[in-house]
């Protein structure tokens, strides 16, 4: 199964949409393999984003992200996950977020996008080990309803 990890960013916590946000995915027909609330500290913090180290944005990110909890989870499903759970975040900026994305519905401001997505399933893979050992994560497993959701 291909898999991408999502992180519900301090607004998101903050404004009481993590059900709301969850939900979607789970309504998708994704499958969640790990699912935790947690207080991001700094060192995982610049692990999570060293590919921006050395921009202009990285230590807002830091400072963002290290600021209140965070809900971080591992959605998984057939290949062309990722894609399908970017498509469902939506772009960057919410202003250009298209209506019915969770970016689109829920944001407003480029620095409180809500939602952080793998972006390619090698980064689901790299970003799924910074944030779960592998004990946390449940690995394919079966739902009642999984026959209606995939041919």
């Amino acid at each position: 199964m291909e898999r991408a990890l999502l992180i519900l960013k301090p607004d998101a916590v903050q404004r009481g949409l993590i059900g709301a946000i969850i939900s979607r995915f789970e309504q998708r027909g994704l499958k969640f393999q790990g699912l935790k609330l947690m207080q991001v500290d700094e060192a995982l913090a610049r692990r999570h984003y060293a590919e921006h180290e050395g921009k202009s944005f990285f230590n807002g990110l830091v400072s963002y992200i290290t600021s209140a909890p965070v809900v971080v989870a591992v959605v998984a499903g057939k290949p062309g996950t990722v894609e399908l759970v970017r498509a469902m975040v939506g772009a960057t900026n919410p202003a250009k977020a298209a209506p019915g994305t969770i970016r689109g519905d829920f944001g407003v401001d480029i620095g409180r996008n809500l939602i952080h997505a793998s972006d390619s399933p090698e980064s689901g893979e790299r970003e799924t080990a910074i944030f779960f050992q592998p004990h946390e994560l449940i690995g394919e497993w079966n739902r009642a309803l999984d026959n209606w959701i995939y041919e």
